[in-house]
Protein backbone atom coordinates (compact mmCIF):
# COMPACT_ATOMS: atom_id res chain seq x y z
CA UNK A 1 0.00 0.00 0.00
CA UNK A 2 1.08 3.55 -0.69
CA UNK A 3 -0.44 6.84 0.37
CA UNK A 4 -1.42 8.88 -2.66
CA UNK A 5 -0.71 12.57 -1.99
CA UNK A 6 -2.00 14.89 -4.68
CA UNK A 7 -3.10 18.43 -5.32
CA UNK A 8 -5.93 18.93 -7.81
CA UNK A 9 -6.95 22.14 -9.63
CA UNK A 10 -9.36 22.91 -12.46
CA UNK A 11 -8.19 24.44 -15.73
CA UNK A 12 -9.89 25.79 -18.87
CA UNK A 13 -8.79 24.96 -22.42
CA UNK A 14 -7.09 28.33 -22.82
CA UNK A 15 -5.26 28.03 -19.52
CA UNK A 16 -4.25 24.44 -20.33
CA UNK A 17 -2.46 25.79 -23.41
CA UNK A 18 -0.81 28.46 -21.25
CA UNK A 19 0.30 25.71 -18.84
CA UNK A 20 1.92 23.68 -21.61
CA UNK A 21 3.91 26.75 -22.64
CA UNK A 22 5.08 27.54 -19.12
CA UNK A 23 8.85 28.10 -18.77
CA UNK A 24 8.72 25.79 -15.75
CA UNK A 25 8.01 22.87 -18.12
CA UNK A 26 10.54 23.84 -20.75
CA UNK A 27 13.00 21.06 -21.41
CA UNK A 28 10.82 18.41 -19.71
CA UNK A 29 9.53 15.82 -22.18
CA UNK A 30 5.81 15.15 -21.58
CA UNK A 31 4.33 11.67 -21.70
CA UNK A 32 0.87 11.41 -23.31
CA UNK A 33 -1.54 8.55 -22.69
CA UNK A 34 -5.19 7.81 -23.34
CA UNK A 35 -6.72 6.42 -20.14
CA UNK A 36 -10.02 4.56 -19.92
CA UNK A 37 -11.31 3.58 -16.47
CA UNK A 38 -14.36 1.70 -15.23
CA UNK A 39 -15.55 2.30 -11.67
CA UNK A 40 -17.41 -0.52 -9.93
CA UNK A 41 -19.86 -0.60 -7.02
CA UNK A 42 -22.99 -2.42 -5.92
CA UNK A 43 -26.49 -1.20 -6.89
CA UNK A 44 -26.79 0.16 -3.32
CA UNK A 45 -23.37 1.88 -3.58
CA UNK A 46 -21.90 -0.05 -0.64
CA UNK A 47 -18.31 0.92 -1.51
CA UNK A 48 -19.22 4.59 -1.64
CA UNK A 49 -20.76 4.20 1.82
CA UNK A 50 -17.36 3.03 3.09
CA UNK A 51 -15.50 5.85 1.37
CA UNK A 52 -13.88 3.36 -1.03
CA UNK A 53 -13.42 3.61 -4.81
CA UNK A 54 -12.74 0.54 -7.00
CA UNK A 55 -11.37 1.29 -10.46
CA UNK A 56 -10.09 -0.84 -13.32
CA UNK A 57 -8.05 1.24 -15.77
CA UNK A 58 -6.69 0.33 -19.20
CA UNK A 59 -3.10 1.54 -19.58
CA UNK A 60 -1.81 0.60 -23.03
CA UNK A 61 -2.48 -3.14 -23.28
CA UNK A 62 -2.62 -3.68 -19.53
CA UNK A 63 -5.47 -3.42 -17.03
CA UNK A 64 -4.63 -1.98 -13.62
CA UNK A 65 -7.00 -2.46 -10.70
CA UNK A 66 -6.91 0.29 -8.06
CA UNK A 67 -8.57 0.61 -4.69
CA UNK A 68 -8.60 4.01 -2.97
CA UNK A 69 -9.82 4.34 0.62
CA UNK A 70 -11.37 7.38 2.26
CA UNK A 71 -9.36 10.54 1.73
CA UNK A 72 -8.13 13.19 4.12
CA UNK A 73 -8.06 16.68 2.64
CA UNK A 74 -6.28 19.93 3.41
CA UNK A 75 -7.92 22.33 0.99
CA UNK A 76 -6.94 21.18 -2.50
CA UNK A 77 -4.44 18.63 -1.14
CA UNK A 78 -5.70 15.06 -0.74
CA UNK A 79 -4.05 12.09 0.96
CA UNK A 80 -5.56 8.62 0.69
CA UNK A 81 -4.45 4.97 1.02
CA UNK A 82 -4.14 3.33 -2.40
CA UNK A 83 -3.52 -0.23 -3.64
CA UNK A 84 -2.76 -1.20 -7.25
CA UNK A 85 -2.46 -4.62 -8.94
CA UNK A 86 -2.51 -5.79 -12.55
CA UNK A 87 -5.55 -7.83 -13.64
CA UNK A 88 -6.40 -9.80 -16.79
CA UNK A 89 -9.28 -7.67 -18.10
CA UNK A 90 -11.62 -4.79 -17.39
CA UNK A 91 -13.41 -6.89 -14.78
CA UNK A 92 -12.33 -6.51 -11.14
CA UNK A 93 -10.40 -9.38 -9.52
CA UNK A 94 -10.65 -8.81 -5.77
CA UNK A 95 -8.62 -11.93 -4.96
CA UNK A 96 -5.50 -10.28 -6.37
CA UNK A 97 -5.63 -7.42 -3.88
CA UNK A 98 -3.48 -7.48 -0.73
CA UNK A 99 -5.26 -8.46 2.46
CA UNK A 100 -5.77 -4.93 3.88
CA UNK A 101 -7.58 -3.91 0.69
CA UNK A 102 -9.67 -7.10 0.55
CA UNK A 103 -11.11 -6.22 3.96
CA UNK A 104 -13.33 -3.66 2.21
CA UNK A 105 -14.90 -6.36 0.03
CA UNK A 106 -17.02 -8.96 1.86
CA UNK A 107 -18.39 -11.78 -0.30
CA UNK A 108 -21.83 -10.24 -0.73
CA UNK A 109 -20.30 -7.00 -2.01
CA UNK A 110 -18.03 -8.82 -4.48
CA UNK A 111 -21.00 -10.77 -5.83
CA UNK A 112 -23.00 -7.58 -6.44
CA UNK A 113 -20.30 -5.50 -8.14
CA UNK A 114 -21.24 -3.90 -11.47
CA UNK A 115 -19.99 -0.98 -13.60
CA UNK A 116 -21.19 2.30 -12.13
CA UNK A 117 -19.57 4.91 -14.39
CA UNK A 118 -16.47 5.35 -16.53
CA UNK A 119 -13.88 7.99 -17.36
CA UNK A 120 -12.09 8.53 -20.65
CA UNK A 121 -9.41 11.21 -20.92
CA UNK A 122 -6.03 12.13 -22.33
CA UNK A 123 -3.31 12.63 -19.76
CA UNK A 124 -0.25 14.73 -20.50
CA UNK A 125 2.27 14.26 -17.70
CA UNK A 126 5.57 15.90 -16.79
CA UNK A 127 7.94 14.47 -14.19
CA UNK A 128 9.51 17.33 -12.25
CA UNK A 129 12.38 17.47 -9.77
CA UNK A 130 12.10 20.30 -7.28
CA UNK A 131 14.67 20.92 -4.52
CA UNK A 132 15.23 17.21 -3.88
CA UNK A 133 11.53 16.35 -4.31
CA UNK A 134 9.95 14.43 -7.16
CA UNK A 135 6.43 15.06 -8.44
CA UNK A 136 4.26 14.37 -11.45
CA UNK A 137 2.26 17.17 -13.02
CA UNK A 138 -0.62 15.70 -15.04
CA UNK A 139 -3.04 17.56 -17.31
CA UNK A 140 -6.24 15.54 -17.80
CA UNK A 141 -8.86 16.40 -20.43
CA UNK A 142 -11.81 14.19 -21.30
CA UNK A 143 -15.15 13.20 -19.78
CA UNK A 144 -16.99 11.12 -17.21
CA UNK A 145 -19.82 8.93 -18.49
CA UNK A 146 -22.71 7.50 -16.43
CA UNK A 147 -25.48 6.06 -18.56
CA UNK A 148 -26.50 8.84 -20.94
CA UNK A 149 -25.04 11.57 -18.76
CA UNK A 150 -21.71 13.24 -19.49
CA UNK A 151 -19.46 15.53 -17.46
CA UNK A 152 -16.23 17.11 -18.79
CA UNK A 153 -12.86 16.51 -17.16
CA UNK A 154 -10.48 19.48 -17.29
CA UNK A 155 -7.98 19.47 -14.43
CA UNK A 156 -4.37 19.44 -13.35
CA UNK A 157 -3.02 17.04 -10.73
CA UNK A 158 0.23 17.49 -8.85
CA UNK A 159 1.12 14.08 -7.39
CA UNK A 160 4.01 13.60 -4.97
CA UNK A 161 6.39 10.82 -5.96
CA UNK A 162 9.04 11.44 -3.32
CA UNK A 163 9.76 14.15 -0.80
CA UNK A 164 7.70 16.67 1.13
CA UNK A 165 4.06 17.64 0.31
CA UNK A 166 4.87 21.34 0.57
CA UNK A 167 6.71 21.09 -2.76
CA UNK A 168 3.31 20.50 -4.43
CA UNK A 169 2.12 23.86 -3.14
CA UNK A 170 5.41 25.49 -4.11
CA UNK A 171 5.20 24.32 -7.73
CA UNK A 172 1.45 24.99 -8.02
CA UNK A 173 1.87 28.44 -6.49
CA UNK A 174 4.56 29.42 -8.98
CA UNK A 175 2.49 28.18 -11.91
CA UNK A 176 -0.57 29.99 -10.57
CA UNK A 177 1.20 33.32 -11.12
CA UNK A 178 0.77 32.85 -14.89
CA UNK A 179 -1.95 30.18 -15.20
CA UNK A 180 -5.51 30.91 -13.99
CA UNK A 181 -6.40 27.70 -12.19
CA UNK A 182 -9.74 26.99 -10.54
CA UNK A 183 -10.56 25.09 -7.35
CA UNK A 184 -11.65 21.47 -7.78
CA UNK A 185 -11.45 19.47 -4.53
CA UNK A 186 -13.56 16.55 -5.79
CA UNK A 187 -11.99 13.39 -7.17
CA UNK A 188 -13.12 11.96 -10.50
CA UNK A 189 -14.79 9.19 -8.52
CA UNK A 190 -16.80 11.65 -6.42
CA UNK A 191 -17.98 13.51 -9.51
CA UNK A 192 -18.77 10.22 -11.24
CA UNK A 193 -20.89 8.98 -8.35
CA UNK A 194 -22.84 12.24 -8.34
CA UNK A 195 -23.38 11.94 -12.10
CA UNK A 196 -24.60 8.36 -11.60
CA UNK A 197 -27.20 9.58 -9.08
CA UNK A 198 -25.59 8.00 -6.03
CA UNK A 199 -26.02 11.23 -4.08
CA UNK A 200 -26.91 14.89 -4.47
CA UNK A 201 -24.07 17.22 -3.49
CA UNK A 202 -24.98 18.89 -0.22
CA UNK A 203 -23.50 21.80 1.75
CA UNK A 204 -20.71 20.64 4.06
CA UNK A 205 -20.78 21.75 7.68
CA UNK A 206 -17.73 22.02 9.91
CA UNK A 207 -16.19 18.76 11.08
CA UNK A 208 -14.25 18.52 14.30
CA UNK A 209 -10.51 18.05 13.72
CA UNK A 210 -8.94 14.83 14.93
CA UNK A 211 -7.18 15.81 18.15
CA UNK A 212 -5.64 13.71 20.88
CA UNK A 213 -5.01 14.60 24.50
CA UNK A 214 -1.28 14.10 23.95
CA UNK A 215 -1.05 16.29 20.85
CA UNK A 216 1.19 19.33 21.05
CA UNK A 217 -0.40 22.76 20.46
CA UNK A 218 1.33 23.21 17.10
CA UNK A 219 -0.15 20.04 15.67
CA UNK A 220 -3.57 20.97 17.09
CA UNK A 221 -3.43 24.42 15.49
CA UNK A 222 -2.65 22.91 12.09
CA UNK A 223 -5.44 20.34 12.42
CA UNK A 224 -7.97 23.06 13.30
CA UNK A 225 -6.94 25.18 10.32
CA UNK A 226 -6.91 22.17 7.99
CA UNK A 227 -10.47 21.22 9.00
CA UNK A 228 -11.69 24.76 8.25
CA UNK A 229 -9.87 24.87 4.91
CA UNK A 230 -11.32 21.49 3.94
CA UNK A 231 -14.83 22.76 4.76
CA UNK A 232 -14.37 25.81 2.54
CA UNK A 233 -13.00 23.77 -0.38
CA UNK A 234 -15.78 21.18 -0.08
CA UNK A 235 -18.45 23.89 -0.48
CA UNK A 236 -16.83 25.54 -3.50
CA UNK A 237 -18.34 23.25 -6.21
CA UNK A 238 -21.86 23.77 -4.85
CA UNK A 239 -21.34 27.51 -4.43
CA UNK A 240 -20.30 27.76 -8.08
CA UNK A 241 -23.05 25.60 -9.58
CA UNK A 242 -26.02 25.45 -7.18
CA UNK A 243 -28.39 28.19 -6.01
CA UNK A 244 -28.84 26.58 -2.57
CA UNK A 245 -28.00 29.44 -0.14
CA UNK A 246 -26.43 27.09 2.40
CA UNK A 247 -23.34 26.60 0.19
CA UNK A 248 -22.49 30.30 0.53
CA UNK A 249 -23.30 30.24 4.24
CA UNK A 250 -21.07 27.24 4.99
CA UNK A 251 -18.23 28.65 2.88
CA UNK A 252 -18.39 31.83 4.97
CA UNK A 253 -18.50 29.81 8.20
CA UNK A 254 -15.33 28.04 7.06
CA UNK A 255 -13.59 31.34 6.32
CA UNK A 256 -14.55 32.71 9.74
CA UNK A 257 -13.17 29.57 11.36
CA UNK A 258 -9.93 29.99 9.46
CA UNK A 259 -9.71 33.59 10.60
CA UNK A 260 -10.33 32.53 14.20
CA UNK A 261 -7.59 29.89 13.98
CA UNK A 262 -5.15 32.25 12.26
CA UNK A 263 -5.57 34.65 15.18
CA UNK A 264 -4.24 31.94 17.51
CA UNK A 265 -0.85 31.86 15.78
CA UNK A 266 0.67 34.43 18.14
CA UNK A 267 -0.12 32.19 21.14
CA UNK A 268 2.33 29.69 19.60
CA UNK A 269 4.98 32.36 18.91
CA UNK A 270 4.22 32.03 15.20
CA UNK A 271 4.07 35.02 12.87
CA UNK A 272 0.57 36.10 11.92
CA UNK A 273 -0.24 34.29 8.63
CA UNK A 274 0.37 36.44 5.58
CA UNK A 275 -2.88 35.25 4.01
CA UNK A 276 -5.08 36.63 6.80
CA UNK A 277 -5.89 39.92 5.03
CA UNK A 278 -6.71 38.10 1.76
CA UNK A 279 -9.02 35.82 3.71
CA UNK A 280 -10.85 38.86 5.10
CA UNK A 281 -11.27 40.22 1.58
CA UNK A 282 -12.78 36.94 0.42
CA UNK A 283 -15.16 36.93 3.38
CA UNK A 284 -16.26 40.47 2.49
CA UNK A 285 -16.80 39.44 -1.15
CA UNK A 286 -19.22 36.68 -0.09
CA UNK A 287 -21.10 38.81 2.47
CA UNK A 288 -23.66 40.45 0.12
CA UNK A 289 -24.70 37.06 -1.29
CA UNK A 290 -25.39 35.77 2.21
CA UNK A 291 -27.27 38.90 3.25
CA UNK A 292 -29.57 38.84 0.23
CA UNK A 293 -30.10 35.08 0.64
CA UNK A 294 -31.32 35.65 4.19
CA UNK A 295 -33.62 38.47 3.13
CA UNK A 296 -35.18 36.56 0.21
CA UNK A 297 -35.40 33.04 1.64
CA UNK A 298 -35.93 33.67 5.36
CA UNK A 299 -37.19 37.16 6.17
CA UNK A 300 -39.58 38.00 3.34
CA UNK A 301 -41.59 34.76 3.68
CA UNK A 302 -42.04 35.48 7.42
CA UNK A 303 -43.58 38.93 6.92
CA UNK A 304 -47.23 37.88 6.81
CA UNK A 305 -48.48 41.39 7.52
CA UNK A 306 -47.51 42.61 4.05
CA UNK A 307 -50.14 42.63 1.34
CA UNK A 308 -49.59 40.28 -1.59
CA UNK A 309 -48.85 43.09 -4.04
CA UNK A 310 -46.43 44.78 -1.64
CA UNK A 311 -44.63 41.54 -0.89
CA UNK A 312 -44.30 40.70 -4.59
CA UNK A 313 -42.88 44.13 -5.38
CA UNK A 314 -40.24 43.63 -2.72
CA UNK A 315 -39.52 40.06 -3.70
CA UNK A 316 -38.95 40.81 -7.41
CA UNK A 317 -36.45 43.57 -6.68
CA UNK A 318 -34.74 41.59 -3.92
CA UNK A 319 -34.33 38.47 -6.08
CA UNK A 320 -32.69 40.57 -8.80
CA UNK A 321 -30.13 41.89 -6.33
CA UNK A 322 -29.72 38.44 -4.79
CA UNK A 323 -28.78 37.02 -8.18
CA UNK A 324 -26.30 39.84 -8.79
CA UNK A 325 -24.67 39.29 -5.38
CA UNK A 326 -24.48 35.56 -6.01
CA UNK A 327 -22.77 36.14 -9.37
CA UNK A 328 -20.23 38.43 -7.69
CA UNK A 329 -19.56 35.81 -5.01
CA UNK A 330 -18.93 33.19 -7.67
CA UNK A 331 -16.60 35.52 -9.52
CA UNK A 332 -14.60 36.01 -6.32
CA UNK A 333 -14.29 32.25 -5.72
CA UNK A 334 -13.39 31.56 -9.35
CA UNK A 335 -10.70 34.23 -9.34
CA UNK A 336 -6.99 33.37 -9.49
CA UNK A 337 -6.63 35.29 -6.22
CA UNK A 338 -8.83 32.77 -4.42
CA UNK A 339 -6.86 29.84 -5.82
CA UNK A 340 -3.56 31.44 -4.79
CA UNK A 341 -5.02 32.05 -1.32
CA UNK A 342 -5.96 28.39 -0.87
CA UNK A 343 -2.52 27.32 -2.08
CA UNK A 344 -0.81 29.72 0.34
CA UNK A 345 -2.81 28.39 3.28
CA UNK A 346 -2.22 24.80 2.24
CA UNK A 347 1.51 25.36 1.97
CA UNK A 348 1.66 26.79 5.51
CA UNK A 349 -0.28 23.81 6.83
CA UNK A 350 1.93 21.26 5.06
CA UNK A 351 5.07 22.41 6.89
CA UNK A 352 5.63 21.11 10.45
CA UNK A 353 4.94 23.52 13.31
CA UNK A 354 6.90 23.07 16.51
CA UNK A 355 5.25 24.27 19.71
CA UNK A 356 6.07 23.26 23.24
CA UNK A 357 3.53 22.66 25.97
CA UNK A 358 0.40 20.61 26.49
CA UNK A 359 -2.72 20.96 24.43
CA UNK A 360 -5.06 21.39 27.42
CA UNK A 361 -3.03 24.21 28.92
CA UNK A 362 -2.94 25.96 25.56
CA UNK A 363 -6.67 25.35 25.06
CA UNK A 364 -7.55 26.78 28.45
CA UNK A 365 -5.52 29.94 27.78
CA UNK A 366 -7.23 30.45 24.43
CA UNK A 367 -10.75 29.75 25.65
CA UNK A 368 -10.39 31.87 28.80
CA UNK A 369 -9.18 34.81 26.73
CA UNK A 370 -12.12 34.62 24.35
CA UNK A 371 -14.63 34.06 27.14
CA UNK A 372 -13.36 37.09 29.07
CA UNK A 373 -13.73 39.28 25.99
CA UNK A 374 -17.25 38.00 25.34
CA UNK A 375 -18.36 38.66 28.93
CA UNK A 376 -16.78 42.11 28.92
CA UNK A 377 -18.64 43.06 25.76
CA UNK A 378 -21.86 41.59 27.14
CA UNK A 379 -21.78 43.51 30.42
CA UNK A 380 -25.19 45.20 30.91
CA UNK A 381 -26.47 43.02 28.09
CA UNK A 382 -30.08 44.18 28.30
CA UNK A 383 -29.01 47.80 27.70
CA UNK A 384 -26.94 47.10 24.57
CA UNK A 385 -27.95 48.68 21.28
CA UNK A 386 -27.71 46.95 17.89
CA UNK A 387 -23.99 47.79 17.50
CA UNK A 388 -23.24 46.46 20.97
CA UNK A 389 -25.10 43.20 20.28
CA UNK A 390 -23.22 42.91 17.00
CA UNK A 391 -19.88 43.08 18.85
CA UNK A 392 -21.13 40.42 21.27
CA UNK A 393 -22.20 38.26 18.31
CA UNK A 394 -18.73 38.39 16.72
CA UNK A 395 -17.06 37.54 20.06
CA UNK A 396 -19.50 34.66 20.59
CA UNK A 397 -18.64 33.31 17.14
CA UNK A 398 -14.92 33.37 17.86
CA UNK A 399 -15.44 31.55 21.15
CA UNK A 400 -17.78 29.06 19.50
CA UNK A 401 -15.35 28.25 16.68
CA UNK A 402 -12.46 27.80 19.11
CA UNK A 403 -14.50 25.72 21.55
CA UNK A 404 -15.92 23.55 18.75
CA UNK A 405 -12.46 22.81 17.39
CA UNK A 406 -10.98 21.95 20.80
CA UNK A 407 -14.01 20.00 22.08
CA UNK A 408 -12.63 16.59 20.93
CA UNK A 409 -9.92 16.94 23.59
CA UNK A 410 -12.62 17.10 26.29
CA UNK A 411 -15.17 14.62 24.92
CA UNK A 412 -18.83 14.62 25.96
CA UNK A 413 -18.21 17.09 28.79
CA UNK A 414 -18.12 19.90 26.22
CA UNK A 415 -21.61 19.27 24.80
CA UNK A 416 -23.88 21.17 27.28
CA UNK A 417 -21.73 24.30 27.11
CA UNK A 418 -21.55 24.21 23.32
CA UNK A 419 -25.33 23.82 23.15
CA UNK A 420 -25.82 26.95 25.26
CA UNK A 421 -23.26 28.89 23.23
CA UNK A 422 -24.87 27.75 19.98
CA UNK A 423 -28.33 28.85 21.17
CA UNK A 424 -26.96 32.28 22.08
CA UNK A 425 -25.21 32.64 18.74
CA UNK A 426 -28.38 31.70 16.84
CA UNK A 427 -30.42 34.31 18.72
CA UNK A 428 -27.82 36.98 18.14
CA UNK A 429 -27.63 36.04 14.47
CA UNK A 430 -31.40 36.27 14.01
CA UNK A 431 -31.44 39.74 15.56
CA UNK A 432 -28.54 40.83 13.34
CA UNK A 433 -30.30 39.50 10.22
CA UNK A 434 -33.18 41.88 10.87
CA UNK A 435 -30.80 44.82 11.29
CA UNK A 436 -29.01 43.97 8.03
CA UNK A 437 -32.36 43.63 6.24
CA UNK A 438 -33.25 47.19 7.20
CA UNK A 439 -30.02 48.36 5.55
CA UNK A 440 -30.71 46.33 2.41
CA UNK A 441 -34.08 48.01 1.95
CA UNK A 442 -32.26 51.18 0.92
CA UNK A 443 -30.71 49.28 -2.00
CA UNK A 444 -34.06 48.12 -3.41
CA UNK A 445 -34.71 51.45 -5.09
CA UNK A 446 -38.32 51.77 -3.93
CA UNK A 447 -39.74 55.08 -5.16
CA UNK A 448 -42.90 57.15 -4.91
CA UNK A 449 -45.86 56.68 -2.65
CA UNK A 450 -46.09 52.95 -3.31
CA UNK A 451 -42.42 52.51 -2.46
CA UNK A 452 -42.82 54.49 0.75
CA UNK A 453 -45.85 52.38 1.73
CA UNK A 454 -44.00 49.11 1.09
CA UNK A 455 -41.00 50.32 3.07
CA UNK A 456 -43.17 51.38 6.00
CA UNK A 457 -44.92 48.01 6.21
CA UNK A 458 -41.63 46.15 5.89
CA UNK A 459 -39.95 48.19 8.60
CA UNK A 460 -42.89 47.72 10.97
CA UNK A 461 -42.93 43.95 10.41
CA UNK A 462 -39.17 43.72 10.96
CA UNK A 463 -39.43 45.74 14.17
CA UNK A 464 -41.95 43.24 15.53
CA UNK A 465 -39.60 40.39 14.60
CA UNK A 466 -36.60 42.13 16.13
CA UNK A 467 -38.44 42.82 19.39
CA UNK A 468 -39.46 39.15 19.62
CA UNK A 469 -35.85 38.03 19.29
CA UNK A 470 -34.67 40.67 21.74
CA UNK A 471 -36.98 39.29 24.43
CA UNK A 472 -35.42 35.85 24.10
CA UNK A 473 -31.89 37.18 23.91
CA UNK A 474 -31.68 38.17 27.57
CA UNK A 475 -32.67 34.67 28.68
CA UNK A 476 -30.18 33.04 26.29
CA UNK A 477 -27.39 35.31 27.57
CA UNK A 478 -28.20 34.56 31.21
CA UNK A 479 -28.35 30.80 30.56
CA UNK A 480 -25.00 30.92 28.81
CA UNK A 481 -23.26 32.96 31.52
CA UNK A 482 -24.53 30.56 34.19
CA UNK A 483 -23.21 27.46 32.37
CA UNK A 484 -19.78 26.40 33.73
CA UNK A 485 -17.10 26.30 31.00
CA UNK A 486 -16.25 22.71 30.19
CA UNK A 487 -12.50 23.38 30.24
CA UNK A 488 -12.74 24.63 33.84
CA UNK A 489 -14.64 21.52 34.90
CA UNK A 490 -12.00 19.31 33.30
CA UNK A 491 -9.21 21.16 35.13
CA UNK A 492 -10.99 20.75 38.49
CA UNK A 493 -11.49 17.04 37.88
CA UNK A 494 -7.79 16.57 37.14
CA UNK A 495 -6.86 18.52 40.29
CA UNK A 496 -8.96 16.20 42.47
CA UNK A 497 -7.24 13.08 41.18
Amino acid sequence: MADEIELKLAVTAAEALRLKRSPMLAGVRPVRRLLYSIYYDTPEFDLLGQGVALRVRRVGRRWIQTVKAEAQSVGALTTRPEWEVQVASGQPDIARLPEPARAYFPAEVVAALKPCFSTRFERTAWLLEEAGNSLELALDRGEIEAGRSRLPIAEVEFELRAGSPDCLFEVAGRLAKTVAFGLEPRSKAERGYALAGAFKPMPVKAKAPVLGRDDDPGRAWQAMAAAALAQFSANVPGLLSDDEPEFVHQARVAIRRLLAVSGMAKTLDLPRPRWRSDLRQLLAALAPAREWDVLVTELLPELKSMAAAQGEALRVRAVRLQERARAEAREAVRSPDCVRLVLAIGRDLSAPVEAKGKIRSWARTLLDRRLRRLKRLGRDFEALDAKGRHRVRIAAKKLRYTADALAPVYGAAAVPYLDQLSALQDKLGAANDAVMAMQLIDELGLKGEQGAAVREVFERALQVRTQAHARGLGTSWHDFVETPPFWHKAAKQRARR
